[in-house]
């Protein structure tokens, strides 16, 4: 059975991924991809299923940023039907509805999930946990319909991603972010979907890790940035800073990380 899927209007997920670039980097230092993790997007065209953890708010507007690095991709993502509901214009992005608390509404997800990831060159984002968590939550969770779903596919690779949120040096946070290794769907076919749900938590967890640690450590050399936001404090105090540099003949460089390794703070 094939789902129909939503009517989307591209002109509408083209401005609005571009209204999700600006938002993050209003609002955050930089978004940072680790370094350490894998290649993204996998290499081929299957279809992927990108799985992440659900740390913020945050996460659908730093998917859509993520997504433009995917731009040979179809995108499409799950939400909480009572969110699309409340949100209609969110069919128009590619955004999926799903009812955890009905057998209907799931095995409607998994019609639609599984026609979506039917064809090459296409990618669904799912926020498996399906509830906001903290990051060092173990375990973490995940909703069982990942499962269900990866034991429907034929083929496709399975990517996690692990999101964290975290304050450095600067006034705003930084955005980090670690590809998982992909699981191929052809790997393990004719797992159950307890297996599979084991396997992707599994491998999500290993990847989360990773990133808990990295973030600890604080090195941006770790991370390769995608975007970078506003840095300083603003106001009297850079002002100095910035008459102190200039007075000196050197450059100013308004970071508070800057300033740190100078000494200054």
């Amino acid at each position: 059975m094939r789902a129909e899927l939503p009517d989307r209007w591209f002109w509408l997920m083209k401005l609005f991924r571009g209204y999700a670039r600006r938002y993050v980097r209003n609002h955050f230092h930089a978004l940072r991809i680790s370094q350490s993790g894998g290649a993204f997007p996998p290499p081929g065209d299957d279809p992927l299923l990108i799985v992440l953890n659900h740390p913020s708010w945050w996460d659908p507007l730093v998917a859509m940023v993520l997504a433009t690095m995917l731009a040979e991709h179809d995108h499409f993502a799950v939400i909480d039907e009572r969110a699309l509901q409340r949100y209609a214009f969110f069919r128009k992005l590619g955004f999926v509805g799903l009812e955890t608390n009905t057998t209907r509404g799931a095995i409607r997800f998994l019609h639609s999930a599984t026609t979506i990831l039917s064809q090459s060159r296409r990618a669904l984002w799912v926020t498996a946990q399906g509830r906001f968590s903290d990051v060092r939550e173990r375990p973490l969770s995940f909703l069982p319909g990942v499962g269900h779903l990866a034991a429907r596919l034929s083929r496709g690779v399975i990517v996690p991603i692990a999101l964290e949120y975290a304050f450095w040096w600067e006034r705003t946070p930084e955005v980090l972010v670690r590809i998982g290794r992909p699981i191929r769907i052809e790997e393990s076919m004719g797992a159950t979907a307890n297996d599979w749900l084991a396997r992707i938590e599994t491998e999500s967890t290993r990847n989360l890790d990773s990133l808990n640690a990295e973030t600890i450590a604080r090195d941006p050399a770790r991370f390769r940035t995608i975007l970078e936001g506003r840095c300083g404090v603003g106001g009297p105090y850079d002002l100095w800073r910035r008459l102190k540099k200039w007075f000196a003949g050197k450059q100013f460089d308004p970071s508070h990380g800057a300033a740190m390794q100078e000494g200054q703070l």
